[in-house]
């Protein structure tokens, strides 16, 4: 094969990717590749047209089980500086899909610009946030509380299809729904986000507290995928867990968190395997019980 022959990028073979999700768990990708800019990315995709491979893109990988095989195939990563970068002009921001959140939410409240200080916490990308809808559906504060989510603040979104073509798509365009979009058939390559000025002060006090409730609510000890179902309408789908008496039920490595029942936690050697059979146990006794199908919220990879 020929195929690498026109890319700038280095590509890694065998690449495991367990170091490249928060769960920490995934066998290796065949091909591993940060594309340097979108020339590079739009050059990999004809190269696999070309040569009928697979392709994925992860970003943060927090959102994400992968199977203990690997990925056939190109697995492509825009981590690269092209795709972190960020521009501001008033109350806009123009950020790449690779920026990390923790990062973009830093840039924001030094620049005095609020609104997105819910992302606080979430450790994934810009990209990612915006093919799940990401954001948080707790009680913050007494004056504060219901549904955010990025959505909220999207005004484009620049992607590229699969054929290479990029596309502008405004935000009426988008299909946004709880913890999903309709980006999925594109390659996210940035964004444009309107939000409002603030004092610094100000930023970092909702910054903090929105930290709080994570840290309350969310399970840190060990590595993990986030919330792994999402919650049913009218439904907590943890409170449901935890009402099954499910937590702590453990299948090798892979745990129910004690803390938070919609989280499994890696305890050290977690396969994918133990989780798929943690989940599926999860499946049948909350449908058993409850009559409540259960579906994922994180993306399954095999």
């Amino acid at each position: 094969m020929n195929w690498q022959k026109s890319l700038k990028s280095k590509i890694l073979d065998s690449e495991p990717l367990s170091s490249h999700t928060t769960f920490r768990i995934g066998g290796p990708a065949e091909f591993f590749i940060r594309p340097r800019d979108i020339d590079d990315l739009e050059r990999l995709l004809n190269s696999v047209k070309i040569y009928k491979m697979s392709f994925r893109v992860i970003g943060a990988g927090s959102n994400i089980l992968i199977s203990d095989r690997g990925l056939e195939g190109v697995t492509v990563s825009l981590n690269s500086p092209y795709f972190r970068n960020i521009h501001f002009r008033n109350n806009r921001v123009e950020v790449g899909a690779g920026k990390p959140l923790n990062q973009f939410i830093d840039n924001l409240k030094n620049r005095g610009l609020r609104g997105a200080e819910f992302l606080a916490g979430i450790p994934g990308t810009i990209g990612g946030a915006l093919a799940m809808n990401a954001g948080i559906t707790w009680k913050v504060t007494s004056q504060e509380s219901g549904v955010r989510s990025i959505a909220d603040l999207v005004e484009t979104v620049t992607v590229m299809d699969y054929n290479g073509k990029i596309k502008n798509l405004d935000k009426k365009d988008i299909r946004f729904d709880y913890r999903s979009s309709g980006l999925s058939k594109y390659i996210i390559l940035r964004c444009s986000l309107k939000l409002k000025k603030a004092k610094k002060k100000i930023i970092d006090k909702r910054i903090k507290e929105y930290l709080k409730v994570r840290k309350i609510n969310q399970d840190y000890s060990h590595p993990s995928a986030g919330c792994v179902f999402k919650n049913p309408r009218g439904y907590s789908a943890g409170r449901l867990i935890d009402l099954c008496g499910l937590k702590g039920r453990r299948i090798g490595d892979a745990a129910i968190s004690l803390k938070h029942a919609n989280f499994i936690i890696n305890l050290g050697n977690a396969r994918a395997s133990d989780v798929f059979k943690l989940m599926g146990l999860i499946r049948r006794t909350v449908k058993n019980k409850f009559g409540i199908n259960l579906e994922p919220e994180i993306k399954i990879w095999k």
